[in-house]
């Protein structure tokens, strides 16, 4: 059952101001006011020592009960999920099991001190010329943390997602800012929560949600000089708003945006001559996969100009010729493709067949294809589209495609498809793509990002606003900690990963 408020402080709060939901019958959402932005600031902050100050123990278990009522919620939240955003039943099953997944994931990790960086270094009463002190580091929880839903991950990227899950094992209270897309599934998964809250005892205030426009209730929460931090997973143009109002503010925060990226695909020469169709056909799945909405989706491949570039691409093309067309998240999301298609066909050549779909909200794959010389020198075909479609790039040689690597913006991926013959000239991409990609593929697609202790899901601007850090994986709980240092602290005040 939907109430349609926003989660405040443990309780369900209506407002004077609401929207119809376009997808769900007879279903209006509150939208949050300012009052109640402050009235959750303030809250997330009244709880923050006390959440902080839980034992890990019982923020693991807290984790845990979270996944348990997902689950309990299950076919409900499917159901709903499906009909906001399109989604088929099977994708979004497996992202609930993701979303599970990574709450147990960080339930684990902080079991252990490994996260904490703890270092000590003992006092050296007896050291000349200046004794040293006794000087011990570990991680504190950075304050109440703000987290945007992500409208293409209902589930995994919204309100129970990496960044929920992340900023909550690490002692930080969170407000999710539900996303429009989606905003019952983000209540429903808010109800697991709360539920979760009840159950294990914790702060009211630990998790609050407030639906509404990111440009008015977002950017009142990242202005609020409650908040220490924030997470979003959007646009380039609305994660670059953000990003500038929190770090405009009297007290500047971190802001750690997920923004846009193309991906780009290096074919070398002797995986070209082994098994140039294979790769156009794995490309192609990958490109349409999911409508192409994914932050990894790879919309750009590369290879010099040759009979099987051409074999490449007419596999390609014909795969995705024959692709049905898919439904889009949103209207929003559906008309933003069509732009980003048609300003692609203003620039390069359209190797599909042109089809355009005539049903609301759904869209067909396309690709296009230019030459490097374009491509360096033309800076729109460097933008991303958000769907399925992609550009071939021609290189006269592997010289001209090193030229490519040095000119790219910041990406999440970038993939090499190469065999053992092209090791010495792989070689001379590696350096430069560390320098552009967070994640680097041999092989493979970059779509589908695996959660575990090793995975980068960053990388360098535009794709991300610190390159340092990762919203996908263990590591993501470093965002939401900062290094405090303790010299000459008793025992008794030292917190228990400090002690001998």
């Amino acid at each position: 059952m939907l109430f349609g408020k926003n989660l405040i402080n443990g309780g369900w709060a209506a407002s004077v101001e609401t929207r119809a939901s376009a997808d769900l019958d007879d279903v209006e959402f509150a939208q949050a006011s300012a009052q109640q932005v402050d009235d959750a600031c303030a809250a997330a902050r009244s709880c923050f020592r006390a959440y902080s100050g839980t034992d890990r123990s019982a923020r693991a278990a807290f984790l845990r009960t979270i996944a348990a009522e997902i689950d309990a919620l299950g076919d409900e939240i499917t159901v709903t999920a499906q009909k906001e955003t399109g989604l088929p039943e099977a994708r979004l099953v497996g992202e609930r099991g993701r979303t599970t997944g990574q709450l147990r994931m960080f339930a684990d990790l902080i079991e252990s001190n490994d996260y904490l960086d703890v270092r000590i270094d003992e006092a050296q009463p007896d050291r000349t010329p200046l004794p040293r002190p006794d000087l011990r580091l570990t991680h504190r929880a950075i304050g109440p943390v703000v987290v945007f839903g992500a409208s293409n991950f209902p589930l995994a990227f919204s309100t129970a997602g990496g960044d929920t899950a992340s900023a909550l094992a690490a002692g930080c209270p969170v407000i999710v800012k539900g996303h429009e897309a989606h905003a019952g599934t983000a209540e429903l998964v808010a109800q697991a929560i709360l539920a979760a809250i009840d159950t294990c005892g914790m702060p009211k205030a630990v998790f609050q949600m407030l639906q509404g426009p990111g440009r008015i209730v977002g950017s009142a929460l990242v202005n609020h000089p409650e908040i220490r931090a924030v997470g979003f997973t959007g646009s380039t143009a609305g994660g670059r708003a953000l990003y500038d109002q929190c770090h405009g503010r009297p007290a500047p925060i971190p802001f750690y945006g997920e923004l846009g990226s193309v991906n780009p695909v290096f074919c070398l020469p002797a995986a070209m001559n082994a098994r140039a169709a294979e790769i156009g056909a794995g490309w192609a799945a990958s490109l349409t996969m999911g409508a192409g909405q994914f932050c990894t989706n790879p919309g750009v491949l590369l290879a010099v100009k040759g009979a099987e570039f051409d074999a490449l691409q007419e596999t390609a093309v014909e795969a995705l010729n024959r692709a049905d067309e898919q439904k889009m998240l949103t209207d929003a999301i559906c008309r933003s493709y069509g732009a980003g298609v048609d300003a692609l066909r203003s620039h390069s050549d359209e190797m599909t067949e042109g089809r355009r779909s005539q049903t609301p909200r759904n869209a067909m794959p396309a690709a296009f294809k230019t030459d490097a010389d374009t491509w360096l020198s033309n800076r729109a075909l460097h933008d991303e589209v958000f769907g399925a479609a992609g550009i071939f790039v021609e290189c006269a040689d592997i010289d001209q495609m090193l030229a490519v690597a040095e000119d790219l913006d910041g990406q999440l991926t970038a993939t090499l498809q190469m065999d053992d013959a092209d090791i010495d000239t792989a070689r001379e991409f590696v350096p430069i793509l560390e320098e552009k990609a967070g994640r680097l593929l041999c092989n493979g697609f970059p779509t589908g990002v695996e959660v575990c202790s090793a995975m980068m899901h960053g990388g360098p601007y535009p794709a991300s606003t610190d390159v340092r850090a990762t919203s996908v994986g263990t590591l993501a709980i470093a965002r939401w900690l900062r290094p405090v240092c303790y010299q000459n602290f008793p025992t008794q005040l030292q917190h228990p990963e400090l002690r001998d």
